[in-house]
């Protein structure tokens, strides 16, 4: 699997971060200054993912899945089975990345 991780670019506001932000101090969790909301795609392949595979997905990234007007693609990787392991064990555990 493939994931496309997206963000609003830094010079922009996020309302909607800025709107959790405000609710976890409602909630009582002070320790957190900012909070940025942003994207993930999880792009599943058939077959094994090339290295030509990989670079059509940072294009289609580029292309279609962030809006470079005002996103950031900030990360296209592959996604390891001990990277899908970790998160199982992360949601079992009741924790988020």
């Amino acid at each position: 699997m493939i994931v496309v991780e997206v963000m609003p670019k830094p010079e922009l506001l996020d309302p909607a971060g800025k709107a959790t932000l405000g609710a976890l101090g409602r909630l009582g969790h002070t320790a957190f200054s900012a909070v940025r909301i942003g994207k993930r795609f999880e792009l599943s392949v058939d077959g094994p993912v090339t290295d030509g595979v990989l670079a059509e997905a940072r294009s289609l990234a580029e292309d279609l899945l962030a809006n470079t007007v005002i996103e950031d693609v900030v990360s296209v990787h592959l996604l390891t089975s001990e990277d899908l392991l970790d998160e199982i064990d992360e949601t079992a555990a009741g924790e988020t990345r």
